[in-house]
C-alpha cells in the first residue's frame, strides 16, 4: 500500500497524536505514517545489549524485568545527566542495531519503538501482524529531546551502564509514525519522493 505526496504532507501539518502509554492495538493501528506523536507518560530504553538479553531471558523461560505489553521502547543510551537535571543528552540511536532482536518483543506486545533509521523487512512484518508502529525522533537533538523528559530511573542491567534500561517520564516526547501497522514506510516514501529520473 502507498500514499501520496499530498497525504504526507498533509499528515505533517494537520496530525498531532497525543498518546499515554501503555497504548492499546486500535490506537496503533490507526496511526498513520507521517503523523506527528507527542508522548506524555512513561517510556522505557533499551539498546541492543539490553535487547539480546531480554531476548535470551524469554528463551530460558524466565521473567522479563518489565510488562511489555503495549510499552514505548526508546533506543538511547543517555548521557549522564548534570545537577538539577533528569537525565543528560538523550537523542536517538541507529535502529537497525535492534533489528535481530525487535520481531520477538513485538510479539510480547510492544507497541512502539523509538529511534532513527530503517528497519529491516522482518520487523516490519512483525509490526503489521502484531500491531507495532516505529517512531521516528529527531538525530542529533538529544539535548533538546531531554527537556522533554522529567524522570530516569534505572530499573534492569546496571551493570550496562548508559545501556542499561531506564524508566522515563516524558512530556509532549515529539516523534513522526516512520512506519506504520500497514508497512508505509516515511524513509523509503521520502527516497521515491527526491530520487533523481533515471536517464
Amino acid at each position: 500500500m502507498t500514499f501520496s505526496a499530498e497525504r504526507m504532507d498533509a499528515a505533517m501539518k494537520d496530525r498531532t497524536i497525543r498518546v499515554t502509554p501503555p497504548l492499546n492495538e486500535e490506537a496503533v493501528r490507526a496511526m498513520r505514517a507521517g503523523d506527528r506523536v507527542a508522548i506524555t507518560g512513561v517510556i522505557y530504553t533499551a539498546r541492543d545489549a539490553a535487547h539480546k538479553r531480554l531476548v535470551e531471558a524469554r528463551q530460558r523461560g524466565e521473567s522479563l524485568p518489565l510488562d511489555l505489553a503495549g510499552q514505548v521502547i526508546y533506543y538511547v543510551g543517555p548521557c549522564p545527566a548534570r545537577p538539577g537535571q533528569a537525565i543528560g543528552s538523550a537523542g536517538p540511536t541507529t535502529s537497525g542495531r535492534m533489528d535481530t532482536y525487535a520481531p520477538a518483543l513485538i510479539e510480547l506486545g510492544l507497541r512502539a519503538m523509538l529511534g532513527k533509521g530503517l528497519r529491516s523487512p522482518a520487523v516490519v512484518e512483525a509490526m503489521k501482524l502484531h500491531g507495532s508502529v516505529y517512531l521516528a525522533a529527531t538525530g542529533g537533538a538529544g539535548a533538546l529531546l531531554a527537556r522533554q523528559i522529567t524522570r530516569a530511573d534505572v530499573i534492569a542491567y546496571p551493570d550496562l551502564g548508559p545501556e542499561a534500561i531506564h524508566r522515563l517520564e516524558v512530556r509532549d516526547f515529539p516523534a513522526i509514525v516512520a512506519i506504520d501497522t500497514l508497512g508505509n514506510d516515511m524513509y523509503a516514501e521520502g527516497k521515491r519522493r527526491y530520487a533523481r529520473p533515471q536517464k
